[in-house]
Order: C-alpha cells, then structure tokens, then sequence
C-alpha cells in the first residue's frame, strides 16, 4: 500500500478511537452519579468517603464498595444498593 494511502486510513481508526473514549466517559461519569445519588437520596449526605466507596463500585469492588460505604455511615441496605448502581 502507498504511504498517502495509509494516510486517511490511520486517520479514519484514530477518529474511531478517539469518538469511542469521547462517548464512553460520560457513561462512567453517570454511574458514579447513580451511586452517589442513591445515598443522598436515602438521606445520607454525600462525602468524600462516599465518593470513594462510590468509585471503589464503579471500578467493580463491590464488596469494597459496601465496606468503603457502611464506614461512612451509609445503612447496609443503601450501601449494598447504591454500588450495585455504580457499575451499570
């Protein structure tokens, strides 16, 4: 293949790379919320200590998650499902 044929080709994968990770974060940034909310919604506020624990979800620890919660004085049962959110 020429090299001003490999030009727009390597350019076409590069922009399909890059639009992939451009759509793909915001995502994540919404499942963090997800989590985050669920226990405001449930009447805890939400601290740095949630944040983490909301993040520790998000990456898949759930157990870790659970703990990171409970020790931030969320209730078991909000912990349990507000980092069942985090990774959706």
């Amino acid at each position: 293949m020429h090299r001003s044929a490999c030009i727009p080709s390597v350019l076409a994968g590069l922009a399909l790379v890059l639009g992939g990770t451009v759509i793909a974060a915001p995502a994540a940034h919404a499942d963090l919320s997800a989590c985050q909310d669920h226990v405001q919604d449930q009447g805890t506020d939400v601290t740095d200590a949630v944040r983490m624990g909301c993040y520790v979800g998000l990456v898949g620890d759930q157990s870790g998650c659970v703990g990171d919660l409970t020790r931030a004085d969320v209730p078991g049962a909000v912990a349990i499902e507000a980092c069942r959110r985090a990774p959706q």
